[in-house]
């Protein structure tokens, strides 16, 4: 009993130590813990309105938010293994530095590995090499060698970087739960498949297989577009990387992810209730069928909150009268077990003639999560606008989302609000000045935009 007693109390503190070294961003040398973590809790599931209360006596629109709620890991002896794949562009773009601290962030992908886990990379340029193909992270010594000696080469052959690094993560794809590519570059694919809706549909056949892409765009010459299309579709996370220096802040922030993992191949479905209608998903993307509302996430992270908007109209309600809105049912695969659980939740709301009761219903973390996405498309529809030529039309669309963020701010009393708002006044008043949209602020607004659709935490 003591001897257990004993060996519990170790585990305990090299969890704490393993913590401590974690929480202080390491960036280069990250000492691998001595423990691990896993779920233990079941994924939860929450169903609620911008309103608890609605205004009687006629048709109206509302918002409902389901929160996808996975616990934060506990210290245990057991994890589910990564399978990860490092693609890395080696054009001769990325010489000097920027290779350097590319090849110090894979590095520091690989020292967060145990010899559980599986590690491999592909490099590319005008021809696609893996230099280190799929095996145990246990290598270490011999997997850095290889790393050190990748050299800049000629063009970018994007797409096919990235089909073998799925290439080499299939090797192990049937006894892992976890597979990740980790895809860096920093120039525009120019060999084989280029376009956004190319690596869109390699994104797409990549997450029916449960391997999630995520992108690190570095620099001002990388397709920020075809960047974040990619790792959509398998709920990756993406980045816009102006200084190589934060290369391995961000490989290390990914790990963290991935070792993470509480739950994979998510699958929402939404029902109203009869006379209630779905009318569409704000930030995510999914499908209307009827009054039912489909969505699938690739994966679902330990302590990391997620959610899904969708508007629905409400028909006239009588005062007093609760109604219930929708019904929502989540199934997921424990990564740990490989065991698939279900969960539901249910939503209702009460009508009423009082209009103070109505405007102290205001549910305040669903409405900032309806401001933030509302903002977020506001972003790519100006976006899409600079690229048509329409530059006042994009200078109106920002301007409009500033008016509306400050709006919000006061009413929900939100300074990060504020502070988005007075971003977006800066992005119109740099446009403006320049008589264009920058290349800088392009890059930005599309990466932020799909952060905050996503809810990506690191960034």
């Amino acid at each position: 009993m003591k001897t257990e007693t004993a060996r519990a109390t170790t585990l305990r503190r090299n969890c704490i130590a393993a913590s401590v070294l974690l929480a202080a961003g390491l960036a280069g040398v990250i000492a691998r813990p001595a423990c691990a973590a896993a779920p233990v809790k079941p994924v939860a599931v929450r169903l609620e309105l911008d309103r608890s209360v609605l205004p009687a006596g006629a048709r109206q629109r509302a918002m409902l938010k389901i929160t996808f709620d996975a616990p934060a890991p506990e210290a245990t002896r057991e994890r589910t293994p990564i399978n990860l794949a490092v693609v890395l562009d080696r054009s001769g773009s990325m010489g000097g530095a920027k290779l350097e601290k590319a090849k110090d962030a894979a590095v520091t992908a690989l020292r967060r590995l145990g010899p559980e886990d599986i590690f491999s990379m592909v490099v590319y340029d005008d021809r696609v090499d893996t230099i280190i193909p799929a095996q145990s992270a246990r290598n270490t010594e011999w997997i850095e060698g290889r790393i050190r000696e990748i050299r800049a080469g000629n063009s970018t052959a994007l797409f096919g970087g990235v089909s073998q690094g799925a290439a080499e993560l299939r090797k192990h794809l049937a006894e892992r739960a976890v597979n990740r590519v980790i895809l860096l570059s920093d120039g525009l694919a120019n060999v084989g498949p280029r376009s956004p809706e190319d690596l869109a549909r390699l994104g797409a056949a990549l997450a029916k297989e449960g391997i999630a892409v995520t992108t690190v765009g570095v620099g001002m010459d990388y397709n920020e577009d075809l960047m974040t299309r990619l790792s959509q579709a398998g709920d990756g996370n993406t980045y816009f990387v102006e200084s190589s220096d934060d290369l391995p802040r961000i490989f290390a922030a990914e790990l963290r992810d991935a070792l993470s993992v509480a739950a994979r191949g998510v699958a929402i479905e939404l029902s109203c209730a009869n006379g209630i209608r779905p009318l569409r998903l704000v930030g995510r993307e999914g499908r209307i069928r009827g009054n039912v509302v489909e969505l699938t996430l690739n994966q679902l992270y330990g302590g990391q909150e997620k959610y899904a908007l969708v508007e629905v109209e409400l028909p006239a309600g009588k005062p007093g009268e609760v109604i219930e809105v929708a019904s929502v049912d989540l199934a997921y695969e424990n990564p740990l077990t490989r065991s698939r659980h279900k969960t539901s939740a249910r939503g209702s709301v009460r009508f009423s003639d009082n209009n103070a009761e109505v405007e102290t219903s205001v549910n305040l973390p669903v409405q900032r999560a309806v401001v933030v996405n509302i903002s977020a498309e506001a972003r790519d529809r100006a976006i899409d606008q600079a690229d048509k030529g329409k530059l006042r039309e994009a200078a109106m669309e920002l301007k409009a989302s500033a008016g509306y963020l400050k709006k919000a701010a006061l009413e929900l009393r939100d300074e990060s609000l504020r502070k988005k708002a007075e971003e977006t006044d800066a992005l119109v008043n740099d446009m403006e000045k320049q008589g264009a949209m920058s290349t800088r602020s392009r890059k930005a607004m599309r990466t932020d935009s799909y952060q905050e659709r996503n809810q990506q935490v690191n960034k």
